[in-house]
C-alpha cells in the first residue's frame, strides 16, 4: 500500500478556523460562576476529610475521592506563584499582546487559579507577588466576570 504514497508530494493547506463550542458547566462549575457573577465573591470547595479548599472548585476531592460538599469563599487578594508572558500576537488571546497570565494562590484556598495578570509591566512582576481581582462590570457567568489580577496596592 505505501507504494501507492511513494510519488505523491504532501499538501500542506494552512488555515484558520472557528470551531465555537458550548456545554454545561456541571453544578459545581455553575455554583462558582454564578457567585462570580451576582455577588463577586470567589468560591471554592472544601474537601471534609483531608481540609483542602480547592479553587476553581472540585466536585471530588482529587487526592483522596471524597465528595466536597462543603463551600467556601476565599479571599479576591492571593499570591503569585508562577507566571508567564505571552509575547506574539495570537487570535486567540483576549487581549493584546504582551498578555500575563499567572496561577495565583487565593488566601484561603490550597490550590491556584490560572488567569490574566494586568496593570503591571511584564520586566516587574515577580513571584510571589499579592494580587488583587478586578471584577468586570458587566459580568456575564464565566470566569472573565474576574476581568484580571492586579498587584495589591
Amino acid at each position: 500500500m505505501s507504494d501507492i504514497f511513494e510519488n505523491v508530494e504532501p499538501m500542506v493547506y494552512k488555515s484558520r478556523i472557528n470551531v465555537p463550542y458550548q456545554w454545561w458547566a456541571g453544578e459545581t462549575a455553575s455554583r462558582f460562576f454564578i457567585s462570580l457573577r451576582d455577588d463577586q465573591k470567589i468560591l471554592g470547595t472544601k474537601c471534609t476529610k483531608c481540609g483542602k479548599t480547592y479553587v476553581p472548585p472540585r466536585k471530588s476531592c482529587p487526592t483522596c475521592f471524597t465528595p466536597n460538599e462543603e463551600w467556601k469563599e476565599v479571599s479576591s487578594v492571593g499570591t503569585l506563584v508562577t507566571y508567564t508572558v505571552v509575547r506574539r500576537q495570537l487570535a486567540s488571546l483576549p487581549r493584546k499582546a504582551p498578555v500575563i497570565y499567572g496561577l495565583i494562590r487565593l488566601e484561603g484556598s490550597d490550590t491556584s487559579l490560572l488567569h490574566i495578570i494586568d496593570e503591571v509591566k511584564p520586566e516587574d512582576i515577580n513571584i510571589g507577588m499579592k494580587l488583587q481581582a478586578k471584577f468586570a462590570g458587566e459580568r456575564k457567568g464565566n470566569i472573565f466576570d474576574i476581568e484580571y489580577f492586579r498587584p495589591l496596592k
